[in-house]
């Protein structure tokens, strides 16, 4: 096959892409939402997705409990809020809590709440996650993190739709539906005495597997178009195409990071671009998709840094670094800013 380059549209609408052919001189994307169902923001059109939609579809108008299963990066969020917009439930409220972004002994109150008074630091009353999403969905990402000891007490609020904030003696009744989503073997966290058998047959009611990147490589062409649209136009770059050699480089990529490592990777790739082929510079994709050593912050201080040495020193301006960049003179300065940069970075 010739090395060609794959035409990017500039009117990406929708969520569910339909099939493409093999590419000639230009392959031309002609994205349209999944004519069945609206599943906003999910992009790719293999057996594997389409599979977990399909679930999807079924499961969002009963009410029933999810459990879904997937890597670090694979969409869990997205397909609950899928799961939400499908529902009956769509117009009232979304709560999410990630079970492992929060210190163990604060869960039990961002859940069920706590009175006044009820510990040191409660200063006044606060309502807990479960009374937010009265009458809406609650979605419990991580779920494998919590605490042994706070198992028994969301077991009883998800079977009695009933607790009690922390302080307090007073009972509350919700209405929730919940969404659940782990990265962890539940099912071996049992055998271990790691977590609760009971509270897993009640989060297990309907699980979903959410297929890693990497089984699902054909939609790493329609994630790099989508990524690379959304990313230009906040940038206010033009990027048009990418080569078939970049492309199939992405395609045959691990990606360990699923989707969150290829948006972060593609990010950064747009940052490098200042004409309408996306530039994808063979160390990036080295250090990048190789090691994976490489965070997002250290990989766009060292493009800042090449710029200012390029523009040596000056900011703004023609031929200055944020017009190297493709970014406005204020924006680049914030980013310098947070990145700890200063003008100077380009004679260290």
């Amino acid at each position: 096959m010739e090395n060609v380059a794959i035409e990017l549209t500039n009117n990406l609408a929708g969520a569910i892409f339909p099939e493409v052919g093999e590419l000639n001189e230009r392959l031309y994307l002609e994205p349209e939402i999944y004519s069945e169902h609206s599943f906003e923001g999910i992009v790719g059109k293999s057996v594997g997705l389409r599979k977990v939609l399909d679930q999807v579809a079924i499961v969002a108008p009963t009410g029933s409990s999810v459990l879904l299963y997937g890597e670090t990066g694979t969409g869990k969020e997205l397909i609950a809020r899928a799961i939400r917009n499908l529902s009956p439930r769509r117009e009232r409220a979304f709560v999410r809590l990630n079970c492992a972004a929060i210190p163990s002994g604060l869960v039990e109150s961002e859940l069920f709440g706590h009175e006044k008074g009820a510990f040191t630091g409660a200063l006044m009353q606060k309502q807990g996650r479960f009374e937010l999403a009265d009458r809406g969905t609650l979605f419990l990402d991580e779920i494998g993190d919590i605490s042994l000891e706070l198992q028994p007490k969301l077991l009883r609020a998800l079977q009695e739709h009933e607790f009690e904030r922390l302080g307090s003696t007073k009972t509350i009744r919700v209405d929730i539906r919940l969404i659940a989503a782990t990265h962890r073997d539940l099912r071996g966290m049992i055998q271990k005495n790691q977590f609760r058998e009971d509270l897993f047959y009640r989060l297990n009611v309907f699980p979903i597997e959410i297929p890693p990147l990497r089984e699902r490589r054909e939609d790493i062409p329609l994630l790099v178009h989508y990524f690379v649209l959304r990313h230009s136009r906040q940038m206010q770059k033009r990027v048009r195409s990418v080569s078939e050699q970049a492309m199939e480089t992405l395609i045959n990529a691990d990606w360990p990071g699923n989707i969150r490592e290829l948006e972060n990777f593609i990010e950064r790739c747009v940052i490098f671009t200042q004409g309408e082929e996306l530039n994808v510079p063979k160390w990036e994709l080295r250090r990048s998709i190789g090691s994976g050593a490489v965070t997002f912050e250290q990989a766009e201080r060292q493009v800042i840094i090449s710029a200012l040495r390029a523009a040596s020193g000056r900011i703004a301006g023609k031929g200055g670094a944020a017009e190297r960049l493709g970014l406005k003179r204020t924006t680049l300065q914030n980013k310098m800013y947070k990145l700890n940069i200063s003008s100077s970075a380009h004679s260290a």
